[in-house]
């Protein structure tokens, strides 16, 4: 829904079809009235065919699907001309056995994870640019990797001592009925989740990896907490041998200090779900931790914005040769 919304109000976009299995022929409108009177809500849900979605005139395809399902149609897409941004899991690893050991069940298209890219817009512009395949990085990766990298690929901490604290709002779930994810029992209450192997660590390990030259292995704690949308984390690790705390400042400043998307709050900084929800914006703040030289990185975006829909977006401004803002810049 979210990703709708920011395609419905983007200039470049023309809205030429919307699939849905269960909402076939019905109006955009009749199954999220929000978007009542929107340019483009009278567009019917049709079936997911990959001929008759091309036969459109789509030159691009947002997946919105369960990982496993979303491989399928993706090839057929692209055997059809049109590029592919996808936002389920199904492109995001590099290694089809590390697929299979979280996800539960063989890759169903490792030949198309060669070319892949992994579509984080602050660290690989130029490889998003020329692709046709966006694996679009999950909510939590996306808060713990955008403070870490610089740090790995400047080797200013411990790959060994890294440890992250998240908290998502319930939307982190979708939009599926269950019983943990009721309203009963998610408010005023908060708990841990997912342990220890929630299925984001296998991308999140993958990216720190190749930032850092070598194998990195963390600890992830992810938490549910009782708000719609938010996801804070806090990483921590501990800063090699003679690294001065300022360092950490100054990698950030020079990863990001040109980033549309990334709000540098400084030393000291702590990021609020409330300043980033319903935007693009992911904000960072670090501390260092004298006592145990550990850097404290603090980080908050919202999980279906900059998590999800408008990361995404993001990426098919860059494959399109829009501005990085276009269609996004909403406070």
């Amino acid at each position: 829904m979210e990703l709708l919304r920011l395609l419905l109000g983007h200039p470049g976009v023309e809205l030429t079809a919307v699939t849905s299995r269960q909402e076939a022929g019905r109006p955009l409108a009749a199954v999220f009235p929000r978007f009542s009177k929107a340019p483009g809500s009278d567009l019917e849900f049709m079936m997911p065919d990959p001929d008759a979605i091309a036969a459109t005139g789509a030159e691009v395809a947002f997946l919105a699907l369960p990982h496993g399902v979303a491989a399928e149609i993706a090839r057929a897409l692209l055997e059809r001309g049109l590029k592919v941004i996808d936002l389920s899991a199904d492109f995001r690893l590099n290694d089809p056995a590390v697929y299979e050991e979280y996800y539960g069940h063989a890759h169903p298209a490792p030949d198309l994870l060669g070319e892949a890219v992994y579509g984080l817009p602050e660290v690989r512009a130029e490889e998003i640019k020329r692709a046709r395949l966006i694996a679009s990085p999950g909510c939590y990766p996306t808060s713990i990797l955008l403070p870490l990298l610089p740090l790995l690929r400047n080797d200013l901490i411990e790959p060994a001592t890294i440890i992250a604290n998240s908290m998502s709002g319930v939307t982190g779930a979708g939009r599926k009925a269950s019983l943990p994810l009721l309203f009963c029992e998610c408010n005023e209450s908060a708990r841990a989740y997912g342990v220890p192997k929630h299925r984001h660590l296998s991308e999140i390990e993958q990216e720190l990896t190749i930032a850092a030259g070598e194998d990195v292995v963390v600890s992830f704690i992810p938490h549910l907490i009782p708000v719609n949308t938010g996801i804070a984390t806090t990483t921590t690790a501990t800063l090699r041998d003679g690294v001065s705390p300022e360092a950490v400042g100054a990698a950030l400043d020079e990863a990001y200090g040109g980033a549309d998307f990334v709000r540098l709050l400084g030393r000291g900084g702590c990021a609020d779900t409330k300043n980033v929800t319903r935007t693009n914006f992911v904000d960072v703040g670090w501390e260092h931790d004298a006592r145990t030289n550990r850097v404290l990185l603090m980080s908050a975006e919202d999980n279906i914005g900059k998590g999800a829909g408008g990361q995404a977006v993001q990426s098919f401004n860059l494959m399109f040769g829009y501005s990085t803002t276009e269609g996004l810049h909403n406070f």
